[in-house]
């Protein structure tokens, strides 16, 4: 069985692959809701682009649901001082999170355009505030949370919400949302025709030049603007470490250590551009299914590249740089962590099956003939 030390670092990876996988399956639906009042330009345009992720948005969403349990049962001390802590931002992202089935549920039920307009600005809200609040979020974990631990392991946070708006998480906000609308139209591209597909083609190629010109911005930010944190002192990364026993620096560029470190990681941002260059090549040759692969991979190098740079730091602290947790120190214990890995062994191919299952009976184009055919039966 593996090790303590191994434990930790599988788990990393697992958390890394739940954060890829809510950003590849809720993605394009955050991408595609704050497309809705923009490419559909009538009732039964919208109706489409609403049912190409009709059967399969409530599943996308279970994934945040994964990403808590599994922080809360993984990391639980980095659960405790995000959760209590960003509590507000919290809030509202469940909040605008609620707008979604309602809106998806009940939107077409009733004939009237005044009550549609108001639920698809609904959808739009669903869609753009999770993707903002969530991309903030990535980009404030980057710059270090203000918050401190004490002897006792009680964490005192002292910021508020406003505090989350700085700069470089505002930048990382533009590339969060360019990016879902990328692969929210790629998705959207392949699964429509007409005209909902010749816009969102427009789309695609517009949208693939901000991310990448934005992603290389928050890179020479994180290069020659952006304290980054480094452990200075020698962790025993096979005990259960206490967090405050380490010692760690802050300075400029230290995020781009690890590139030294691990040289593979510089594949990261490599893909991350590349795909999303590619991305509007293959859908103008009509590769539907390789330019959503491609944007898939704009989504996963991304998100790497923000992760590969943190490691082994999972939560910094700006306030007292010696409270930030790390995968050696933020763990759960090693019984915990084999009894989740022994689940997660058995059920994650389970539900990854399933998934592949679904996608696969959904597919195929959604069309106007389709949702006027189906009135009451589709969203």
């Amino acid at each position: 069985m593996f090790d303590y030390e191994s434990l930790r670092i599988i788990w990393w990876g697992i958390l890394v692959f739940l954060i890829c996988g809510f950003a590849v399956m809720d993605g394009m639906d955050f991408g595609i809701a704050m497309l809705l009042p923009f490419l559909g330009k009538t009732d039964d345009e919208r109706r489409v682009m609403l049912n190409t992720v009709g059967p399969t948005w409530e599943g996308s969403q279970t994934w945040l649901v994964t990403l808590g349990g599994i922080t809360f049962g993984a990391w639980s001390i980095v659960y405790a001082v995000l959760f209590s802590g960003v509590y507000s931002g919290l809030l509202l992202l469940l909040f605008a999170l609620f707008l979604r089935p309602v809106g998806f549920d009940y939107r077409s039920k009733l004939d009237n355009t005044s009550w549609r307009s108001f639920w698809d600005w609904g959808l739009f809200v669903g869609g753009a505030v999770p993707a903002i609040v969530l991309s903030l979020a990535a980009g404030n974990l980057m710059v270090g949370l203000p918050f401190e631990l004490d002897a006792d392991m009680r964490s005192t946070y002292t910021g508020g919400l406003l505090d989350l708006f700085q700069l470089f998480p505002l930048i990382c906000v533009l590339v969060g949302v360019t990016l879902c609308i990328l692969h929210g139209s790629v998705y959207l591209h392949w699964k429509t025709e007409g005209v909902i597909a010749q816009r969102a083609q427009k789309v695609i190629g517009l949208s693939s030049f901000l991310f990448v010109a934005l992603f290389l911005l928050a890179g020479v930010w994180v290069m020659l603007g952006l304290e980054g944190y480094q452990v200075t002192s020698l962790i025993d990364t096979t005990i259960t470490a206490h967090p405050l026993h380490k010692t760690v620096e802050k300075s400029t560029g230290l995020w781009l250590a690890n590139y030294g470190n691990y040289p593979l990681l510089i594949l990261a941002p490599l893909v991350a551009i590349v795909s999303a260059l590619l991305t509007p090549i293959f859908t103008a040759k009509h590769h539907s299914a390789t330019a959503f692969v491609l944007s898939s991979l704009a989504m996963i190098g991304a998100i790497v590249t923000a992760g590969g740079s943190m490691f082994p730091f999972v939560l910094p602290s700006s306030l007292s740089i010696t409270s930030s947790l790390t995968i050696w120190d933020a763990s759960a214990s090693y019984y915990t962590m084999k009894m989740l890995l022994a689940a997660t062994i058995v059920f994650m191919p389970i539900v990854l099956a399933y998934t592949t299952w679904v996608y696969r009976i959904m597919r195929g184009k959604v069309t106007v003939e389709q949702v006027q055919a189906n009135q009451h039966t589709m969203y």
